[in-house]
């Protein structure tokens, strides 16, 4: 089987997708000095865009791990999660804190999806 990349840098690829799985990382892009409701809202559209150029969704995102640089974010962080999934369509998950390569960055996550419909 043939691994494709989107968007493939010397660093990293936008998207990269093997045996049908997608794997992707998304950051805070447009506004990083949001809070972290607006930051998880920004990685959000950024994750439908690259579910969308998989030809997958939101309901077919299979896990994610999310990192989190304050667990007092942690609170807000699971209200816009909640109200961004599906209903019956959460993925497993794991949630970590840790110092993220940007000091403005407030989260960033890492998806697993079944890719093409």
């Amino acid at each position: 089987m043939d691994i494709q990349r989107i968007n493939p840098t010397k660093r990293w690829s936008d998207v990269t997708v093997f045996n049908g799985i997608a794997h992707f990382v998304e950051v805070p892009e447009s506004d990083t000095s949001a809070d972290i409701t607006g930051q998880a809202e920004q990685v959000f559209a950024q994750a439908e865009t690259m579910l969308a150029s998989v030809g997958s969704d939101k309901s077919r995102i299979l896990s994610v791990t999310i990192y989190l640089t304050d667990w007092a974010n942690l609170a807000a962080f699971n209200a816009a999660w909640d109200a961004w999934l599906p209903e019956g369509a959460a993925p497993s998950r794991a949630c970590v804190k840790v110092e993220l390569a940007d000091p403005d960055y407030l989260v960033e996550i890492a998806f697993v999806a079944a890719a093409g419909k």
